[in-house]
């Protein structure tokens, strides 16, 4: 997991509706989502929001620091809310849903080299969510 913020300063940004609605989606999935998924669930409560909008939005929020990029290796960049515990995250194999891991497993900065200096990790887990491995 690669948290990318775009920007260190955090800056100042429009209350808007359409920034709300993005913001209130993201809070209610509590996991990262794409794009297109963000879009889906603002729609509920502002159904004219496009997706233009929300790309739009979500540059700007990463730029102020209150959402941060979730990378993992051959996926599209999902999105999450930013000052969260830290976490990890699962990745479905067959339906490709990302959800969150809270906390780190004991001893992770001791399977470094000895001399090696872990100053940060990613952990991501594979495999099918319950609702995927209940049709395999």
């Amino acid at each position: 997991m690669s948290h990318n913020t775009g920007m260190s300063a955090e800056l100042p940004i429009k209350n808007t509706r359409q920034r709300h609605a993005i913001e209130a989606a993201l809070a209610g999935a509590r996991r990262p989502l794409l794009p297109a998924e963000i879009l889906a669930s603002a729609q509920q409560a502002l159904p004219e929001l496009g997706l233009a909008t929300v790309y739009r939005n979500l540059k700007s929020l990463l730029a102020a620091g209150a959402i941060q990029g979730v990378e993992l290796p051959g996926a599209a960049l999902r999105y999450e809310l930013a000052h969260q515990p830290h976490h990890h995250h699962f990745q479905c194999r067959r339906c490709q849903q990302v959800v969150d891991i809270p906390g780190c497993p004991p001893g992770i900065a001791t399977m470094a080299p000895p001399g090696f200096l872990v100053d940060g990790h990613a952990l991501t887990l594979y495999g099918l969510c319950a609702a995927c491995s209940s049709v395999a």
